[in-house]
Formats: C-alpha cells, sequence, structure tokens
C-alpha cells in the first residue's frame, strides 16, 4: 500500500478565485498546471520529492488537461525531456534534488542552453544546502553562470512563488532561456495560502497533437559550427532580454525603510530568516517591515546592474546576504557598480561567514558589525545581549546534559538491508578485511557505527564504478553495495556494463528492496506488482520473498552476460555470509554479483498494517512474530548488539542482584524481522534469543494447545 495524495490531488484542481492552503511545493505544482504546462518529469530527491510523486498520482486528473507526466530513471533522461522546448512551443517542467541532481543532468543541461528554447523549459531543484543537508555542500548557481540559465530564488511566500513560476515561463518564452527555480527545505514545507487560478490546457498536448514535425533547422542543435553563434546569443540577446523581463515585470522585490543610508541585498529564499535577525536587533517588526532598505533577489541570474544601482546610490554601504561559497553575486554586485561607477562600499563574506547555512544566529553578528561601522548611532547593545544570552544558554544547557551519547543515523527498524552488513562484518572476520565502494542511497547508513562500513561515495549508482581503480590494486577482492534504486539510476551501465567490458575481477552487492526507498519508496522497475501486493497482504509472513516476484534485475545481468550470480534473502544471515565469503574466495574470475532481496520494510509495514487492522477489527486471527531476549541465558557480552545495530535491540539493567553487566533486550516496536537471532545463530552467540508468535483471536484448537502448554510448563515450573 503506497501513499496516497487524494487530498493534494484535489488541490490541484481549484479553479479560479479559490483559496488553496498547503505546502510551498505543492502550490509549486498547482502553479505549473496554471501556467499550461504541456509536460512533466523528474527524478525524486528531498525536498522536492513531493511534486513527481504527487503528479504520478494526479495522471487521471491531468491527462484530461493533456499534460504528459513521465517518471524518468534520472535526472539526466529528466533534463533531456526538455528538449521538447527546443522546436516547440510546449511549456515543460522537470525536477529533481539539488546540485547532486543537476552534476547527473549537467550534459543534457548544456546541450539544451545552447541552442535555447521557445517553449518556456523549467527545472525545479530542491537547492539542500547548510548543515541539515544531506548531499556535497554545493550551489545550483554555477550551473546557471556556467550555461546561461535564468535562476530564481523565490521568497517563501506561496502567492509570490506561484506568480513567480509563470513569470518563469514567460521569462523563458522570451529570452529563450531555460530557468532553474530552486527551492530550500523551508521553502518547500512552508505553509500558507494563495488564491488560485484555473489550470489551462495547453495548445499542443497530449490531446492536441502536433500534425507535422518541425522542418530541420541546424542552428537548433548544440552541434559546432553553430554552437560558436549560440555563445553570442547568450551574451549578445538572451541575458539582455530576460535582464530587461526582470525589471518590467519587477520580479526583484524592494522594500523601503527609513534608514536610507544602509541597505541589504538579499537572496529571496534567505529573507525570512533575514527579517528575523532584523528583528533581534531592532530593526523589524512581527510583520515584516524593516527600518533598513530591502533588495530581494528572486531572480538571482542574471543580475539587473539597472536595479542594483539604483538601489546602491547614495548609501553609506551595502550588506549582501548570499549563502554559500563563492560569493557569486557579492562579485556580480561589485562588477555591476563599478562598472556603472557607483562607488557604494559593499559588505558580504568579510562580515558574514565563507560557508554554511545562513541562520538567524549567522545574521545577527554581521548586521552589528554592519550597523556600528555605518550607522555608529543605531544602539546595537540589545542585540549584543541577546548574542551573549544565547551563547551562555546554550553552555548551560551543555553543561546540564553533560556529554551526550552519540547517536549516529540507522537503517529502519527491521530494515532488509541491517542483515547484509552484519553478515558482511562475518564474512571479512574470516576473510580478512577488504574495500569496500559504498553508494547513494539507505545502504549507506552502513558507514555509521556498529557497521562503519564504505570507503567512499561517488554518486548514485557510481559504486562498481568507483572500486574500478582500487580492486587492481588490493591483494583481496573488493565488493561494492548498491541499490536497486542506483542500479536502474546509473549503476547498470556505469558499473556493470563497464565492468563486463574489461572483465574485472569484483563483487557487487545489489540491495533489491523493491523501491526507491531513500527517496519516498517511489516505485521502480522492479517493484513487486499488484498481484505480488495482494498476495502478501494475504499472507503477512511474505515480507521475505515479496520482492522475489519481479525478476527483472536477475534477467537483465544475465543478458548481459553476467556468469556468477547468486540470489539470497538478506534475513538469511548465515547463508548470506557463506555466499561473500564464496564470492571473496571462489576461483571464478570475473564480476560476480550477489542480490540481496528483501521488501523496504517502511513499504511492507504500510500494507500490513491496514490489513492487520481490518481482520482485528472483523475478529479473525492474526499471528504477530515477536522476538526477545531470555534474561537468565544472556552472558551480557552485548556482541548481538554490536552485529545488529536494531533500535530496538538495546540494554537494561540486570534483574540478579549478583550481575553488574546490564543484558540485552528487545523493547517495543520490534517488527519481528528475526535478525537478532538470524545473527546470533550465524556467528554462534549465545542462545538467548527465543521467538514467540502472539496470536490474536485464536482458534478452538489453538486455545486449547496454549491451555495445555500452560498446564505443563507449571508443572515443570519450580515451586
Amino acid at each position: 500500500m503506497e501513499v496516497q495524495f487524494t487530498e493534494q490531488i484535489e488541490q490541484l484542481k481549484l479553479g479560479a478565485g479559490t483559496t488553496f492552503h498547503g505546502e510551498g511545493i505543492l502550490a509549486i505544482t498547482k502553479a505549473l498546471l496554471q501556467s499550461g504546462v504541456a509536460y512533466i518529469g523528474g527524478y525524486q530527491g528531498a525536498p522536492v520529492s513531493h511534486l513527481l510523486d504527487v503528479m504520478v498520482q494526479a495522471r487521471p486528473y491531468v491527462d484530461t488537461l493533456g499534460v504528459h507526466v513521465e517518471a524518468c530513471s534520472n535526472e539526466a533522461s529528466a533534463a533531456a525531456m526538455l528538449g521538447a522546448s527546443i522546436h516547440y512551443p510546449l511549456r515543460g517542467a522537470v525536477t529533481w534534488k539539488s546540485i547532486v541532481g543537476t552534476n547527473v543532468a549537467a550534459d543534457a543541461l548544456s546541450n539544451l542552453a545552447s541552442p535555447g528554447v521557445v517553449g518556456g523549459a523549467l527545472i525545479v531543484v530542491g537547492e539542500d544546502y547548510g548543515e541539515g543537508a544531506s548531499v556535497i555542500q554545493e550551489r545550483t548557481h554555477a550551473y546557471a553562470m556556467k550555461s546561461t540559465l535564468a535562476l530564481f530564488d523565490p521568497r517563501p511566500d506561496l502567492q509570490r512563488m506561484v506568480d513567480l513560476v509563470e513569470h518563469a515561463f514567460a521569462l523563458s518564452e522570451a529570452s529563450n532561456m531555460p530557468a532553474i527555480m530552486e527551492l530550500r527545505i523551508r521553502a518547500c514545507h512552508v505553509r500558507g495560502t494563495f488564491t488560485a487560478r484555473d489550470n489551462v490546457a495547453p495548445r499542443l498536448s497530449t490531446r492536441a497533437l502536433i500534425a507535422e514535425p518541425a522542418g530541420f533547422d541546424y542552428m537548433r542543435l548544440a552541434h559546432p559550427p553553430v554552437t560558436f553563434r549560440h555563445e553570442k546569443l547568450k551574451v549578445e540577446q538572451r541575458i539582455p532580454v530576460a535582464q530587461r523581463y526582470i525589471a518590467e515585470h519587477r520580479l526583484n522585490e524592494t522594500f523601503d525603510g527609513d534608514l536610507q543610508q544602509l541597505g541589504i541585498v538579499v537572496q529571496g529564499g534567505l529573507y525570512p530568516a533575514l527579517i528575523r535577525a532584523l528583528q533581534r536587533v531592532g530593526l523589524a517588526n512581527g510583520f515584516g517591515d524593516s527600518r533598513i532598505p530591502l533588495h530581494v533577489l528572486n531572480v538571482t541570474y542574471p543580475l539587473v546592474p539597472s536595479e542594483l544601482s539604483t538601489f546602491c546610490t547614495g548609501k553609506a554601504a551595502v550588506l549582501v546576504l548570499e549563502e554559500g561559497y563563492p560569493e557569486y553575486i557579492e562579485k556580480d554586485l561589485l562588477l555591476a557598480l563599478r562598472r556603472l561607477d557607483v562607488q557604494t562600499p559593499v559588505h558580504g563574506k568579510d562580515l558574514l561567514p565563507t560557508a554554511g547555512e545562513y541562520t538567524v544566529e549567522a545574521m545577527v553578528p554581521a548586521l552589528v558589525a554592519y550597523l556600528e561601522r555605518h550607522a555608529s548611532d543605531i544602539d546595537t547593545a540589545p542585540a549584543r545581549a541577546w548574542l551573549a544570552a544565547n551563547a551562555a544558554r546554550r553552555a548551560d544547557v551543555a553543561q546540564a546534559l553533560g556529554p551526550l551519547p552519540a547517536r549516529p543515523p540507522g537503517f529502519c527498524i527491521g530494515c532488509p538491508e541491517r542483515p547484509v552488513f552484519s553478515a558482511l562484518k562475518l564474512a571479512q572476520a574470516e576473510v580478512g578485511p577488504v574495500h569496500i565502494a559504498a553508494d547513494i542511497g539507505c545502504h549507506a547508513l552502513a558507514t555509521f557505527e556498529p557497521f562503519s562500513s564504505g570507503h567512499s561515495i561517488l554518486g548514485y549508482g557510481m559504486s562498481l564504478a568507483s572500486r574500478a581503480g582500487v580492486s587492481p590494486m588490493m591483494q583481496r577482492r573488493s565488493i561494492a553495495v548498491m541499490g536497486d534504486g542506483g542500479f536502474w539510476h546509473n549503476g547498470l551501465l556505469t558499473g556493470v556494463q563497464a565492468a563486463l567490458f574489461n572483465g574485472d575481477d569484483a563483487v557487487l552487492v545489489i540491495m533489491k528492496n523493491g523501491y526507491t526507498s531513500a527517496t519516498g519508496t517511489q516505485d521502480i522497475l522492479n517493484t513487486p506488482d499488484d498481484e505480488a501486493r495482494a498476495e502478501a497482504e494475504r499472507n503477512a509472513s511474505l515480507h521475505q520473498s515479496l520482492a522475489h516476484k519481479n525478476q527483472t534485475i536477475e534477467d537483465t545481468l544475465e543478458g548481459m552476460g553476467v556468469q556468477w550470480l547468486r540470489v539470497v534473502h538478506t534475513y538469511e544471515v548465515a547463508a548470506m555470509q557463506r555466499t561473500l565469503q564464496e564470492a571473496l574466495t571462489t576461483t571464478f574470475s570475473g564480476l560476480k554479483v550477489i542480490v540481496a532481496e528483501g521488501e523496504c520494510q517502511l513499504e511492507r509495514q504500510r500494507r500490513i498494517k491496514p490489513w492487520t487492522a481490518g481482520r482485528l477489527k472483523r475478529g479473525e486471527r492474526v499471528e504477530r512474530v515477536k522476538y526477545g531476549v531470555d534474561e537468565d541465558v544472556c552472558t551480557g557480552d552485548h556482541a548481538c548488539i554490536r552485529l545488529s545495530g536494531c533500535p530496538t535491540l538495546t540494554l537494561k539493567d540486570n534483574p540478579d542482584p549478583l550481575r553488574v553487566d546490564p543484558v540485552a533486550t528487545v523493547i517495543e516496536g520490534c517488527v519481528g524481522c528475526g535478525l537478532c537471532g538470524a545473527n546470533a545463530h550465524a556467528a554462534t552467540l549465545c542462545p538467548s534469543f527465543y521467538r514467540a508468535e502472539v496470536i490474536t483471536h485464536p482458534g478452538w484448537g489453538e486455545r486449547l494447545l496454549a491451555g495445555l502448554r500452560q498446564t505443563i510448563t507449571g508443572w515443570l515450573r519450580p515451586a
């Protein structure tokens, strides 16, 4: 049972004059339909997964508008979709996660931006930057500059965000430049309202087909020698047209204040944090009114020199708030002002942190320093007092709590990938340490304790390719770990094909859990079909075999020529250990693939819980498995915990007053995957784990048998 977006889909249907209530990313999704988009594609990833997830489930509705929706295999294929807008007046939008997705799409983006587009092309990117990010600390801005793409960074106000989506398409068509809209996580999840408009059916669509293909035009190809002409068009025509559009439609916003000698230029996405910081220094109220004039850049590339000159002229100094490094906007602002002979001093990274997320705490010290240099009559003592009090409060909390135990991220309870790394630890104990190339995905959590497994992460689906330079230099074989999502995203071509072509002697472990789990459990090519899911609902114990219902990965590998292939259920730790040891020691020289299959536990729980609740409500028999630890048998060495890392396998005080060491215990939340017992058996640990079947609404025979067992054990129990 997958996540349903019924309510969100109804929001997409709102008509003119109605009020939309919801999150920013869903408002962006609605804005696409209001803008007459003809096709939508993308590859899921936080914080913009919601856009594609909702659109995929909304296909029956968007089909009525003639809008084509495509779930792409990776970001490169999504970017390539925008090629439809090169020749045809089709508005297209694609989405993906931040800079890592843009890296994958870079080839297509360059070849799209060179000839330009006639239909509006918009890329919605989740700008996952800062300490809470899940990816490398880079920015989309560099790609916008490199390829001449208009870059939007909207102020997180739903009405403004929606308006800017429509302007992004119009600007793209006016300038022939594709546009990027970067959305920080706060913009994606901010809640608010806007006045909806009717959705617009595109003039050309799946319901109004293009009669004839466009005539051949070599100028529309990203191919020499016309690419040299494209480069001149970017500078001489496209950027000036985009700048004119930005200025005429006032896409950037200026908010006046009474302190006219001061000024702040800020990225649109940072506007809420700046207002909060200004409140801390006493220069803004709770309604967002700032005493310092603000120039909010909802479009951060290209900048409009005339706007900047108008804002900065006559000021004592201007402060630029630009998150991330290098300081692209600050440098462009300085260049624009000096070329226009505006000598206003500009501050930026000299007062602000050179890198990292610009939180309120990061902004306030810079604002204080800026004011003390250029507005010494303003009392900054309250702001300094707030900073000192904040630091003191943090120190007091740290002292009160004392050193906190490390809490590294970990797998979900019952995750089918955890047993593989338990088996890998046991296998290495036999054959010796091996180089392990990790990958993007849930399995990357194995790089944390207790597994600490993985020497590198080079990209989604890139693990097998990343060990290519290592394994020939190692005495022992190397192992690459890859998810089934990564396999289809990139690993099949960059890893498997290359290893087979070069005859590499390598080991690949593919985590076949049936979904792209790390991005929200979206379906992929080897996702179990509806029939398999229905069968699993009839028998809740099929969580190990459900993934086996789809053999696409195995068939693909065999078709490509993989000769050494093993399929092992992940929860069978001993079997997985033996298979890993065989792969590392076999005399077979070539690519060895282990398909570790076990359905994603999140998807299993989403399916099983409603099924179980329904049976309980009807008074039908329900059986669930529960594992526990016999505290009288537990030796207290805790090897089981070090080998598992399951959150529900933890410690409690020893009930025996003569024993000091705490004992292991299984707490509430256990989903009955059986890993703890399988680990104990595979590693020959103490036999303290037990398995129990908890039956609700048992039959009369089961009740009779349970009563008989209780009677017999009562006789055997010492008085």
